[in-house]
């Protein structure tokens, strides 16, 4: 397999981590959150992660067997003398873009399970200063919240 089609069919498998990602943005940006709809997506990422990985590994390889050093000067290396220098940077473009996608995905998820958390802290507290007192014992609630609270 030629260096021009093993970079189109890691672009093929980087546009649908990209998709992935979109689609779970997507998601997170939505007033309810579908939590099996990203569930499935999160499964959907580590296989498409996976096939991502395991074909690096196989690139990386072809390209020590043929002689280019393992690290990016070899991958431009051998993409200049492949005739896919263009196609090589376009890859890394996706890459990157797929990269940015997951990083701000990860911030949203981390913006939501902070709210989550105060959200929990504050029902908490309504009901109740807690449910435990000092001598690590049960308070007795009534079961009711202060709808002023």
């Amino acid at each position: 397999m030629s260096l021009a089609h093993f970079l189109q069919q890691h672009r093929g498998r980087l546009e649908d981590l990209a998709q992935l990602l979109r689609e779970e943005r997507q998601q997170l940006s939505a007033g309810e959150i579908n939590g099996a709809c990203l569930a499935d997506l999160a499964k959907r990422k580590q296989h498409s992660l996976e096939a991502i990985n395991h074909f690096e590994q196989q690139r990386r390889q072809t390209l020590h067997r043929l002689g280019y050093k393992d690290d990016r000067s070899g991958d431009v290396d051998a993409a200049q003398d492949a005739g896919c220098l263009e196609q090589w940077h376009s890859l890394l473009a996706l890459a990157h873009e797929a990269a940015e996608l997951n990083r701000t995905n990860g911030t949203m998820i981390g913006i939501r399970t902070e709210s989550n958390q105060r959200l929990l802290n504050a029902l908490q507290e309504a009901a109740g200063k807690g449910l435990y007192g000092p001598d690590g014992r049960a308070r007795n609630h009534t079961g009711k919240v202060n709808s002023r609270a």
